[in-house]
C-alpha cells in the first residue's frame, strides 16, 4: 500500500492510498482520483518523505537502490487545516442530512414557503446568484454552501 500526499490546484491537501505508484497514476489518468473537499481533478502529488525501514545487520540503514528518488521534504498536512477540513465536511453533511434537496426549484420553493404556499421546513437546492440575490432582496434568507461529492458519502 502506498500512501500518498496529494494537492488540488485550490490548495487542498490530502491523503491518497493506492494499491502502487503506477496505480495512482493510472487513476490519475482516468480522473478516478479528486479532492474529497471541492472535487477539483487537478491533482498533484506533493512531497513526501516516507520512512523506510530497511537495516542492514550493523543496525545501519541501507542506502536507497540505484535510480530510486529521494524526496527531500518531510511536508504533511497541516494538523490545523486538516482538522477544520474534517469539521467543515462533517457539518456540511449534517447539513444534507436534515434538509430536503429540492435542486433547481429552490428559489420557488422558498419564495412559496415564504409567503405561506408552502409548509416551511429545512430545504437545500441550487440557485444562481442573481436568483439568490433576488431572494435576500425579498427578505428571504439564503446561505451558499459547497456541495461537493464528499459531503453525501464518507471517504472510506
Amino acid at each position: 500500500m502506498k500512501v500518498l500526499n496529494l494537492q488540488c490546484a485550490h490548495q487542498h491537501e490530502f491523503e491518497g492510498w493506492f494499491g502502487s505508484e503506477d496505480d495512482f497514476a493510472s487513476q490519475l489518468a482516468r480522473g478516478l482520483v479528486s479532492c474529497p473537499l471541492c472535487g477539483d481533478a487537478r491533482i498533484e502529488k506533493k512531497l513526501s518523505a516516507p520512512r523506510l525501514n530497511l537495516r542492514t545487520g550493523r543496525g545501519e540503514e541501507a542506502a536507497p537502490a540505484a535510480g530510486t528518488t529521494v524526496a527531500l521534504s518531510n511536508h504533511a498536512m497541516n494538523p490545523e487545516l486538516a482538522s477544520l477540513q474534517a469539521r467543515m465536511l462533517q457539518a456540511l453533511r449534517e447539513v444534507v442530512a436534515n434538509t430536503e434537496d429540492v435542486g433547481e426549484r429552490f428559489a420557488d420553493e422558498a419564495r412559496a414557503m415564504h409567503h405561506g404556499e408552502a409548509a416551511h421546513r429545512q430545504i437545500r437546492g441550487q440557485a444562481s446568484p442573481q436568483e439568490a440575490l433576488e431572494l435576500m432582496e425579498e427578505g428571504i434568507d439564503v446561505i451558499a454552501l459547497p456541495m461537493v461529492p464528499a459531503i453525501k458519502e464518507t471517504l472510506q
